[in-house]
């Protein structure tokens, strides 16, 4: 995909002041991390950072040698076997004689847009209601571009079923979900470039619910104990964290291993391996505002550790509505918030950081909103493809034969 510099240059002046300086120290802090060796990871939530193309993005410079590690949703992991984006027809329900209280608000009954090769090779692993099929090709509805599978039929159905084949083959081996889905997966996605590539892709344990029984599965597929644990492996490792559009992160960076937040107090007690977070560089890209003001808050009086000494609540201190991962994000010393839409952050930040290191980008997302964007968008349907389940059993009887 051609790069239009163009545009990115007009995203960057959307920005404000600060966040111009923010996104800019950012990625000059990346730039520097990778020039020395270092390693960054991503702290990756769902929604906008698969509409804005942004994980495909991620898996992009993951293969360029960007990043190193990635943590994400459950959601995100069953939207990236379903394909990422992809055509769906939305319906209404009743044509089919399904009941209303059991369908999504609004009465909505979705049907992935496919191909007949494509049904042909799903009939070999699942039952297809052709009926079905067949009356949704002639109901009235009308055609979106959303994250894949999840609610439409069949590949949201698919996804659910291959997380029990998964979790089976996950249990058999000790292996993550993640890492063995990772096998199926379009390389194109954060999972299938981190099984490529060796690249740690997890979810994390605030971030389980959500994706169905994929979600379960995943959650079943190890412990929480090993999943906090190898989280932890990956965070200390990398001397860059960019947590991108995310909720409760302070549960993920920090965790029950990390020691300079306090958290990991009783585990480094006990004489179990800890971290600190202390001396990383920890980078935000959100929208709300008042993380910009948690920090400035800390930076001019204290306000938020002087709360904590004093056992009192945040919120009632610092006088805005106080979300978990502002704690730990305004105490630490090398945190960065840049605020602003991460459809306009990302390719932004992307550019300047490859641009700086003489790396030359395959793909570039950008705000869905622009004709790049849509075209983006349509590029991630016509190329990202859903989970192949021959190439996944085929990478496990490999690694099998060698284990």
């Amino acid at each position: 995909m051609k790069i239009n510099r163009e545009l990115l240059k007009n995203f960057y002046e959307e920005l404000d002041d600060r966040s111009r300086e923010a996104l800019d120290e950012a990625a000059i802090i990346v730039i520097d991390a990778k020039k020395q060796g270092k390693k960054v990871s991503v702290v990756v939530g769902s929604g906008p950072n698969l509409h804005e193309g942004v994980t495909t993005l991620i898996a992009e410079l993951m293969d360029k040698g960007v990043i190193d590690g990635v943590t994400t949703s459950s959601a995100v992991v069953s939207h990236e076997m379903s394909g990422s984006l992809d055509i769906v027809k939305m319906c209404d329900a009743s044509q089919f004689d399904f009941d209303e209280s059991l369908m999504p608000r609004g009465n909505v009954f979705e049907f992935t847009q496919l191909s007949e090769t494509q049904l042909d090779e799903l009939r070999k692993e699942m039952l297809i209601d052709e009926e079905l099929l067949k009356k949704g090709k002639t109901a009235n509805g009308h055609m979106v571009i959303k994250a894949a599978g999840n609610m439409a039929y069949p590949i949201g159905l698919r996804a659910e079923k291959m997380a029990e084949e998964i979790l089976s083959l996950s249990r058999q081996s000790g292996l993550p979900f993640e890492v063995i889905a990772g096998w199926g997966c379009d390389n194109k996605t954060m999972l299938g470039k981190g099984a490529e590539k060796g690249i740690p892709v997890l979810v994390t344990i605030p971030q389980l619910v959500g994706g169905g029984n994929v979600g379960i599965s995943v959650g079943d597929s190890i412990s929480i104990a090993e999943r906090s644990r190898k989280i932890a492996k990956m965070m200390e490792n990398s001397d860059v964290i960019i947590e991108s559009a995310v909720a409760l992160t302070q549960e993920i960076h920090d965790g029950p291993f990390e020691t300079h937040t306090g958290h990991g107090i009783w585990s480094w007690w006990q004489g179990q391996p800890t971290y600190s977070l202390q001396n990383k560089s920890l980078i935000r890209f959100d929208l709300d505002e008042n993380l910009r003001k948690a920090q400035d808050l800390q930076k001019e009086s204290a306000a938020i550790q002087e709360a904590i000494d004093k056992g009192l609540p945040k919120t009632k201190i610092s006088k805005i509505p106080f979300r978990m991962e502002m704690s730990a994000f305004a105490r630490l010393e090398g945190s960065i918030p840049v605020i602003g839409d991460i459809g306009i952050i990302w390719p932004i930040f992307a550019l300047k950081i490859t641009d700086a290191l003489g790396i030359k980008l395959d793909f570039m997302s950008y705000k869905q909103e622009t004709q790049e964007g849509k075209d983006m968008r349509q590029w991630i349907v016509n190329n990202v493809d859903y989970i192949d389940r021959e190439k996944m059993l085929a990478k496990f009887r490999e690694w099998n034969a060698k284990n």
